[in-house]
């Protein structure tokens, strides 16, 4: 992957944190991969998610345990003109992907629900306003949870990272005035402040 891998695990670990959804991919019956979309929390290195007790997700990972986990941001379409005037080849897109390998289980003892549901209320509702899980909740007998082992955890990033410094430079400004919505955000992820006089840059991001 070369310049477009991301090296850096910590970086990993803070963007899973940070993402809503991602796909585990399972084998059904037929041998054909079957992609769920899924919230989830990364939690002591392994992907923790809920579930209904029944269904062909944990038929699968019950047959088969082998299993594929992925999380992808589109930080920004970049438009073919942004490099040349009528060549559509010349599209591109700026993005953030990990993806997982691994072995997937479902979790048994009451102790280890707990903590992978707990974290799971405390990343999508931040805010609080629920009782934390404890022990005894007849609720953990309602629902199944499933903990994805990576066995390799793998990384990609396009931020034009690749580029020449004054080339990146070109492409943010073409950026910021699109201005889409979120344009901003990918300008800060490049290393990018948006000033009064345009654009400043204030990091060299290397992930």
């Amino acid at each position: 992957m070369g310049r477009l891998e991301i090296k850096s695990y910590e970086k990993i670990k803070e963007f899973l944190s940070e993402e809503h959804v991602g796909r585990i991919a399972s084998i059904d019956e037929n041998g054909y991969p079957q992609i769920i979309p899924m919230n989830f929390a990364f939690v002591n290195d392994s992907i923790y998610m809920h579930s209904y007790t029944r269904g062909e997700k944990l038929d699968n990972i019950t047959r088969n345990e082998k299993v594929g986990f992925e999380v992808d941001r589109e930080l920004e379409f970049l438009p073919s003109y942004f490099s040349h005037p009528t060549d559509a080849s010349q599209a591109d897109t700026l993005y953030i992907s990990v993806v997982i390998k691994g072995k997937a289980v479902l979790v048994e003892h009451d102790e280890e629900k707990i903590l992978g549901l707990n974290c799971l209320m405390k990343k999508y509702q931040p805010e609080g306003h629920y009782e934390p899980l404890q022990e005894n909740n007849l609720i953990l007998d309602e629902v199944a949870v499933i903990k994805v082992i990576p066995e390799s955890t793998k990384g990609k990033y396009k931020i034009g990272q690749q580029m020449q410094a004054n080339s990146r430079s070109i492409l943010a400004q073409k950026i910021l005035q699109k201005n889409s919505l979120t344009a901003k955000q990918t300008l800060k992820i490049m290393g990018f402040e948006v000033t009064d006089d345009g654009l400043r840059m204030v990091d060299e991001p290397i992930w």
